[in-house]
């Protein structure tokens, strides 16, 4: 079978995001099936990719859908419409069934399949794609596959796959256009979040339990990205040290086999082993990214995080004195925010020395994780809602609208403090850079 794979993702805020999934789907599909991949960032505009259709005549075309919307309460922006235009595009010049898959699908797929009326769709690992194309191309009832819905079908959740990740690269003009803005490129070390907070989804996704890719392998992928262009990778983990030694195993592969090109990574701001960000150092690392939330420990309590305040700060001496761009992720009222809280946060993050501080006031509810359990317990939401358009968590001891000007007013005069994304200077500074020649996410050149 001739199989087309689209990336529709057309989020550029930070940065422009390369499709990783869709290197692990055709991984999964390729040398029985002919596989072609499409980017609409790429192409800008749905007419190339219809002239890509009427080419190459797919027999099954598969859509990634990363994202459902921007998840920024300043500047709520959903994608459906533009996802409806699109399949209706394709429909106009294909008759091949249309699969979607990708990690905002598995977050709402019966909505999905409902609102876009696509033939069939895969719940969270798009590795099981073959088995569904199998049963398209023998014409048998592919509705009791696991991770497979149809139109009508039950959402059923199915269990993580238990092989490895078999990953290939789509290269080309496709990598050429990520590296000519910006030099970045993803990896992934492993699968899975072992972490239980309250409003995230990837254990939905992914699963709770951590799947390591093993460390020589990983660096492999790392000199195979170098190769193709790549001048900076970002690792795509939910938090890259959830398993210390595993990351560790890792960075010291990276340094062994001669990996060249600086990185960062996510992580979480838990107190770290003595020596372990130096270590990250040595290998290449540049930025560290923590998903802090919080600089109160009640409200850190109450998102379920698995560090306190204190140990946000020694995580974040370690990382500052291992040489590293260190940014801390903020995210404001959640259950629990007060003006108390609120100031307890601005006033420890105002304590934090060369680092980036970017703010988000409110917490995006989606299906299958606690916050949304608790914003149907306090009637923010019903059960009816399916939630595809943005709807944010408002807590009951502080307003939005007051954590936002709060926050504005702290934040003025603070050039490395950011509120919100989608419109602020920094993104318009960051593209002007990425085409100037300067690569990775240059939000250290904000660090004061």
């Amino acid at each position: 079978m001739k199989i087309l794979l689209i990336s529709a993702n057309t989020v550029r805020v930070p940065y422009y995001i390369y499709p990783l999934g869709l290197d692990y789907v055709a991984g999964a599909i390729e040398g029985r099936h002919t596989v072609k991949v499409a980017d609409i960032n790429l192409e800008k505009k749905t007419t190339p990719i219809l002239d890509v259709i009427r080419e190459f005549g797919p027999d099954a075309i598969g859509l990634s859908l990363r994202n459902i919307d921007n998840t920024d309460v300043h500047d709520a922006r959903g994608f459906i419409q533009k996802y409806r235009e699109l399949i209706a595009s394709i429909r106009s010049v294909s008759a091949a069934p249309i699969i979607l898959g990708g990690s905002g699908f598995t977050i709402f797929p019966r909505q999905l399949m409902a609102e876009l009326k696509a033939d069939y769709g895969i719940i969270g690992e798009g590795e099981r794609l073959p088995l569904l194309l199998e049963a398209i191309e023998k014409g048998s009832d592919p509705t009791g596959l696991a991770g497979v819905i149809t139109g009508n079908g039950e959402e059923k959740i199915p269990p993580p796959l238990d092989d490895g990740f078999r990953r290939s690269f789509i290269g080309g003009d496709i990598a050429r256009f990520y590296t000519d803005r910006g030099g970045i490129l993803n990896l992934q070390t492993k699968r899975g979040c072992s972490y239980n907070c309250i409003y995230c989804t990837y254990p939905h996704i992914e699963g709770s339990a951590l799947r390591p890719v093993p460390a020589d392998e990983v660096a492999d992928t790392a000199l195979r990205l170098e190769a193709m262009g790549g001048k900076y990778f970002f690792i795509t983990d939910s938090a890259f040290n959830c398993d210390y030694d595993h990351s560790a195993e890792v960075a010291r592969a990276f340094k062994a086999r001669g990996v060249s090109i600086p990185w960062g990574a996510f992580l979480a701001p838990t107190r770290p082993p003595a020596g372990y960000y130096r270590l990250l150092r040595d290998a290449g690392m540049t930025h560290a990214e923590f998903g802090t939330e919080s600089l109160s420990d009640a409200m850190l309590a109450s998102y379920r995080k698995p560090f306190s305040v204190r140990d946000v700060l020694a995580s974040h001496r370690a990382a500052v004195d291992a040489g590293l761009h260190v940014a801390h992720y903020l995210l404001l009222g959640g259950p629990g925010e007060k003006r108390e809280t609120l100031e307890e946060t601005l006033r420890n993050a105002g304590g934090l020395d060369r680092t980036v501080l970017f703010f988000f006031c409110g917490i995006r509810i989606y299906p299958h994780t606690r916050i949304y359990e608790i914003a149907l317990a306090e009637g923010q939401i019903t059960e009816r809602d399916n939630l595809l358009e943005p709807v944010f968590y408002h807590s009951r001891g502080i307003s939005s609208e007051e954590i936002i000007r709060v926050v504005g007013e702290r934040a003025r005069g603070r050039e490395n403090w950011f509120v919100g994304s989608s419109s602020s200077t920094t993104t318009r500074l960051v593209a002007r850079l990425h085409k100037q020649g300067h690569v990775g996410p240059l939000w250290e050149h904000m660090i004061r």
